[in-house]
């Protein structure tokens, strides 16, 4: 029988509230020492099987030396001190299972993310169908804010965000014609597209397929306190016996025990652990558990699967080229105020880095190519270049990118903003 860690921190709690009441506000000393005696000796038997079920499987833990120690003690009559090692044997495996939990929640939301459904296009409806019941050639459609279902190829254009897939945050523009991936998200209006594959044979679903495969079968560590624990443990052996020899008293054998009951690994070593994994959780990282952490501190190299710079997934205004008659200020500002009813990412940006935005009027919207608005009397347009004129030429300022936003004022060339990705490494 094995109690979950849970259970057993719990149970140390009510036991030691239990018997503190006894004993310091009623002084009944000897019911609060039958309890934790019973109590203790139920809980270590059960931690003490499960020990004994690790040994027979070829490991060896640091955790035997301190069920011996509560044994010890509770045989002495120390039962404080018994429950104080209790304590923090139970608290440290509680901590380990809330780590490991907690990486397997943030793994399953990921999972729980991918899409389940497809709007399938028939002659006269769309229906809503099971991500499964897709099949090639299928027409589906996508609607604004979904994720693909499945990979295929797209009909329409679309502005989509493949940083699940690619790590790289910068929009991408989708036309007639071009592959699209499962797991890819659509940012802007609804657009068609052709399953090209099925569900468990596209790109998303192979992912998930591979971190559900690694949730079956982890990697096996070593603890890095369990490395140092036969040793250490017959060494606390031999001086228990020695003091118990030389002294004649059984005490000075769990005491002994007690002082060399590995706590700062058994109690502050999760706790280091719970922190790490929660700061890299709150940094886009998610670690499956404590042992992989600490497999870290022995890398020599890290392989990023990242094409280009590793970036904090946001984008940035990297650089302003304006006309003479024009400052960099006063387009970004133009452009932010134009762009401030947009939901885009690239507006997001603009509208982050301005630091001045006016009131903008029929806002009209133009999706994969720009946005329009009448600002101060004079329409603005921000956007693509095919957007902004109809005539099909560069404007001379700035050097050639692909992440742009140009602006006009009455069809005259303002500027040409640069957006890149935030970087942390290069």
């Amino acid at each position: 029988m094995k109690i979950k860690n849970y259970t057993s921190l719990i149970c140390v709690i009510i036991v030691a509230i239990i018997a503190s009441t006894l004993e310091f506000l009623f002084g009944q000393p000897i019911i609060s020492q039958i309890i934790i005696t019973i109590a203790g000796s139920i809980i270590a038997l059960i931690m003490f099987i499960d020990m004994v079920k690790t040994l027979h499987s070829g490991k060896f833990g640091i955790d035997l030396l301190a069920i011996t120690a509560v044994i010890a003690t509770l045989a002495v009559s120390e039962y404080w001190a018994a429950l104080i090692v209790l304590l923090m044997l139970t608290g440290g495996d509680a901590l380990e299972d809330y780590a490991a939990n907690k990486a397997n929640s943030e793994l399953q939301t990921l999972l729980d993310n991918s899409p389940q459904t497809a709007h399938l296009i028939n002659e006269n409806a769309i229906t809503e169908i099971k991500i499964d019941q897709v099949k090639i050639n299928n027409r589906l459609l996508v609607k604004p804010g979904e994720v693909v279902p499945v990979d295929g190829i797209i009909t329409g254009e679309a502005t989509v965000d493949e940083s699940s897939l690619t790590g790289e945050s910068l929009p991408i523009n989708k036309h007639s014609g071009d592959p699209i991936m499962s797991g890819t998200l659509n940012q802007d209006s609804s657009f068609k597209m052709v399953a090209g594959k099925t569900a468990k044979d596209s790109q998303y679903q192979n992912i998930i397929k591979l971190v559900r495969q690694a949730e079956e079968h982890p990697a096996h560590f070593v603890r890095m306190a369990d490395r140092y624990a036969v040793p250490f443990t017959i060494i606390a052996y031999i001086i228990a016996g020695i003091a118990w020899y030389l002294s004649k008293d059984p005490v000075r054998f769990a005491e002994v025990l007690v002082v060399a009951s590995p706590c700062p690994l058994i109690l502050a070593a999760p706790i280091a652990l719970v922190s790490g994994m929660s700061l890299s959780s709150r940094n886009g990282i998610i670690v499956k558990s404590g042992t992989t952490l600490e497999q870290l501190s022995s890398a020599k190299s890290v392989a990023f699967d990242k094409t280009g710079t590793i970036t904090n997934g946001q984008l940035m205004v990297a650089e302003t080229y304006a006309i003479p008659e024009y400052t960099k200020e006063q387009v970004l500002n133009l452009a932010a105020s134009a762009e401030q009813q947009s939901s885009h990412i690239l507006a997001r940006s603009l509208v982050q880095t301005a630091t001045s935005i006016s009131p903008a009027e029929n806002v009209t919207e133009v999706t994969a190519q720009g946005i329009q608005a009448t600002i101060n009397g004079d329409l603005i347009k921000a956007g693509k270049s095919s957007f902004i004129s109809n005539h099909t030429f560069q404007p001379s300022i700035g050097p050639p990118y692909t992440s742009r936003s140009m602006i006009s004022i009455l069809a005259t060339w303002l500027s040409k903003i640069i957006l890149d990705q935030k970087r942390n490494l290069s």
